[in-house]
């Protein structure tokens, strides 16, 4: 028999791969893994830097934090001029859609209790953090008040020692109803609560705090300045809000206001990315590499094991580059197979992982055709020896049973 033509190579190579379905399939397997590692793992790299991405969009980009800016002079504390009415002014800026002041207050030895005397077996509670805030943090952290109202700036205004708890606070100090008034007291200074904060998006710690209006902490505590204003903005306008604040809140010396906002975006996108990919290619790469491994050796036995049939169309006229040709587009095949399977299941993971975790899956159009090429690449790599072996027989020395 005499192999001629491109469409006798196809036929002896589909009849032989059809031959042996058992090896066809064990020796794919290595490359289809290897494939769909790598498919997936570009993919979901991609699909993860999308979504941390948006939610970095939807919260941290939106964030502007206030503070007074470093001293020029070294371990000199920095001076800090932030008004009251800081979270007023910044609310005039265009894109800001809420902001508020945040000041952590120094209580000293002070212990936060619901009784007035004084419980020596409370020591833990005195450790619950007492913040003072405008009425407008809460928009700026985006909280969720679970019970009773967050303070209004009337509230502020008079001084009113009203106090709202945050969560884990409210479970520490054993307050989890208000249609009682209940009241805590700092040191020896009386708060009644109005209202329990149940999440927030921003500033978690408040869950854990005591919060107070800033008019009662400058009449309690005398705090003079706020510490930091939180502001809230449209997406996109957190630069330019950024950079209009210093002069909102103090024309004369904007250098001693300091504004602190989120990096780029797209930066982000890249380095989850990459971070990403670094992790898990290497896996498909080792995988890729088992799976070459693998079809070369199937594909070396085959040649062994059909030395007979090798002899006997080289003794009918084959030549040598019809038989290596043969064998080379047999582990060519095995490696395309493997390359579209592993392609399909990359592509399924994808989507999967993507649907379990409600984002939006993102694929390159051009990943699952590479994911094809590189199987076939492999599968020709792999079958270049066996194929060369295979071409080297010599009808005699098969005979002869060398």
């Amino acid at each position: 028999m005499r192999i001629s033509g491109a469409l006798d190579l196809i036929s002896e190579v589909a009849a032989s791969l059809r031959a042996r379905p058992s090896r066809l399939v064990l020796t794919t397997i290595g490359t289809v893994v290897g494939t769909a590692a790598i498919v997936a793992t570009l993919g979901l790299a991609a699909t993860a830097g999308n979504h941390i991405v948006t939610r970095f969009d939807e919260l941290a980009a939106t964030e502007v934090v206030v503070v007074p800016a470093r001293s020029s002079v070294p371990n000199e504390p920095p001076v800090n001029i932030l008004p009251w009415d800081a979270a007023a002014r910044i609310d005039r800026l265009n894109g800001v859609t809420a902001a508020g002041t945040l000041t952590k207050l120094d209580i000293g030895t002070r212990r936060v209790r619901t009784v007035e005397l004084v419980d020596p077996q409370a020591a833990a509670v005195s450790q619950i953090p007492v913040v003072a805030a405008s009425s407008g943090l809460l928009g700026a952290v985006r909280g969720t008040v679970g019970a009773g109202r967050w303070f209004d700036e009337g509230h502020n205004t008079r001084a009113d020692r009203v106090a709202v708890l945050g969560k884990s606070a409210a479970e520490q100090l054993n307050v989890n109803r208000l249609d009682g008034m209940p009241a805590v007291f700092v040191g020896d200074e009386l708060f009644t609560v109005i209202g329990l904060l149940d999440t927030t998006e921003r500033e978690a710690s408040l869950t854990g705090a005591v919060i107070v209006p800033d008019g009662a902490a400058r009449a309690a505590f005398g705090v003079d300045r706020p510490a930091q204003i939180v502001v809230d903005t449209d997406i996109g306008a957190a630069r330019q809000v950024a950079a209009e604040t210093p002069f909102a809140l103090a024309p004369a010396t904007p250098e001693l206001v300091a504004t602190q906002v989120p990096a780029d975006p797209q930066l982000v996108q890249a380095r989850v990315a990459s971070d990403v990919q670094a992790l898990l290619l290497l896996l498909g790469a080792v995988s890729l590499v088992i799976g070459g491994v693998g079809i070369a050796n199937i594909t070396l036995v085959s040649v062994l094991e059909r030395r007979a049939e090798i002899a006997l169309r080289r003794s009918l006229g084959a030549r040598r580059r019809q038989i290596a040709a043969q064998f080379l587009v047999e582990s060519g095949a095995t490696g395309l197979l493997g390359g579209v399977l592993g392609s399909a299941l990359g592509v399924v993971t994808i989507v999967l992982v993507a649907w379990a975790k409600t984002w939006t899956p993102v694929l390159y159009p051009w990943l699952p055709v590479a994911g094809v090429a590189f199987g076939a690449l492999i599968g020709l790599l792999a079958g270049t020896y066996p194929s060369i072996r295979a071409a080297r027989l010599e009808p005699v020395a098969v005979l002869r049973g060398e």
